[in-house]
């Protein structure tokens, strides 16, 4: 298996830990004054200080406009359904609200977008069927 690995910027890393450390609950890995790693859920992410990506919901998907750029993950179902319940619980502020998108075609999918506190988009997705995550 391989381990994906994204460097990108934040403008505030106290912030930042925050957020991935405590919210989302990913594991902190080596760090310095000027970045810090994370353990996102199985993947390494380097958080740097500096000018986030600018972003806009121009991505088109179904009905939905979603942030591009933004980088996110796919969760079996129980850890997403897990996930969501704890984000909403700490009234997280959705770009997308956690919903079932292509219900009953190949690839269905549960999928969430929110951002960082740099503005970063994430979006988190879920499968119950993870063999489907290519699916045509």
């Amino acid at each position: 298996m391989s381990i994906f690995h994204l460097a990108y910027h934040v403008d505030d890393l106290g912030a930042a830990r925050q957020f991935y450390g405590t919210l989302l609950g990913c594991p902190q890995g080596r760090s310095t004054d000027t970045w810090v790693d994370y353990n996102f859920f199985g993947h390494q992410i380097s958080l740097h200080l500096g000018a986030p990506f600018a972003s806009t919901n121009t991505g088109q998907v179904g009905a939905h406009s979603v942030p591009m750029p933004h980088l996110g993950v796919i969760l079996p179902m129980a850890d997403w359904q897990a996930l969501a319940d704890h984000l909403r619980q700490s009234a997280l502020v959705f770009e997308l609200e956690p919903q079932i998108r292509f219900q009953g075609q190949a690839g269905e999918q549960a999928t969430m977008f929110f951002r960082d506190p740099a503005g970063n988009a994430i979006e988190i997705k879920g499968f119950a069927n993870m063999s489907e995550v290519f699916a045509k």
